[in-house]
């Protein structure tokens, strides 16, 4: 939806302005663990137990005059305290933008991980649950980035941002180092290649390199691809994780994608603690999901079995087991 909330002109030309564009989403979802747990699949968001509960509300704001543009979004409600480590201040997104040439760009503030497949809100993903793989990278990082587009078919980002993952500001020092490559190897097909690095004493110091392509095959197929290696150091610890997941898609109609999401999960030996399988252990997860749409409602039933190498689930009797399924049925309105 976009909204003109005001118009200015420039100079002499009489151009108008961009408007005002607000968009955003609410969802709400009911989930059943087949085990009566309440957090067995230890995976983000949707964590209540037998409950019809709700996501978040997520309003964003952006305009754009001349060259220059900005940002805004923010959000509130369970799964927006999930993904921000300061959920008082309810940002997910706060950055300005400068076009300093129509093949290079400027960007400053607060934002969105350009690492993995999955995203926060929900409207950005198929599933409603989440990999490994998302839970465990970045959710936002701030700083400053510049971008170079070389041709419709190849762009390079680059930037600094702050010693930390998901934080406003710098804890010790501006340590982190990001790129972006992005690929369009054919029509519908699209790759990126992303590295973000520190060295630092920081949890999240480290090296990750994360590889996400997704590809429109047919109007009806879609596949998607997001495989990552992350190796700790310093603060961190030693050890880190690897993963993959696929993403098969099938328009079946106008209304109904049906979907899967395939992941193995690892984590290597050491000190660092990710979120899932113990170290040295792995998890596979498959998800069949879903999307059931009408305007701007999705409906989002989905079933998913997690299977670890080790015991890292409770059963119902609240024994260690190797296995865990849940069941959820969500609402996400987008506007």
């Amino acid at each position: 939806m976009q909204v003109q909330v005001s118009q200015a002109q420039t100079d002499t030309s009489k151009t108008k302005d961009a408007p005002l564009v607000i968009t955003g989403s609410v969802d709400a979802y009911y989930k059943y663990d087949l085990s009566g747990q309440k957090v067995n699949i230890p995976t983000s968001f949707a964590g209540d137990q037998n409950s019809f509960s709700i996501g978040m509300l997520d309003l964003a704001l952006k305009k754009k005059v001349g060259k220059a543009s900005f940002v805004g979004e923010a959000s509130f409600g369970p799964r927006s305290d999930q993904s921000i480590p300061v959920s008082g201040y309810h940002i997910q997104n706060l950055y300005v933008s400068y076009d300093v040439t129509d093949n290079f760009n400027l960007t400053g503030g607060y934002m969105a991980t350009f690492i993995g497949y999955e995203v926060i809100s929900p409207t950005g993903n198929f599933n409603y649950s989440t990999s490994y793989l998302f839970t465990n990278g970045p959710f936002q990082n701030a700083g400053v980035k510049a971008t170079f587009t070389f041709s419709p078919a190849a762009s390079l980002m680059v930037g600094v941002f702050n010693d930390q993952w998901n934080v406003y500001q710098s804890v010790h020092k501006v340590g982190t180092f990001g790129a972006q490559l992005t690929l369009n190897p054919a029509k519908g097909w699209t790759a990126y290649i992303n590295l973000i690095t520190a060295n630092n004493s920081t949890p999240t110091s480290g090296t990750e390199v994360d590889l996400t392509t997704s590809y429109q095959i047919t109007d009806a197929f879609k596949l998607g691809l997001n495989a990552a290696d992350y190796s700790a150091s310093n603060g961190a610890g030693t050890g880190g994780f690897t993963g993959i997941a696929l993403y098969p898609q099938l328009a079946v109609s106008k209304a109904v994608t049906l979907g899967l999401r395939g992941e193995v999960f690892s984590t290597k030996n050491g000190t660092y603690a990710a979120v899932g399988p113990a170290a040295g252990s792995s998890v596979t997860a498959i998800t069949f999901t879903a999307n059931v749409k009408s305007g701007p409602l999705t409906f989002i039933p989905e079933f998913r079995l997690d299977n670890g190498s080790k015991n890292m689930f409770l059963s119902s009797s609240n024994s260690p087991t190797t296995s865990a399924a849940q069941f959820l049925v969500a609402a996400v309105y987008a506007f």
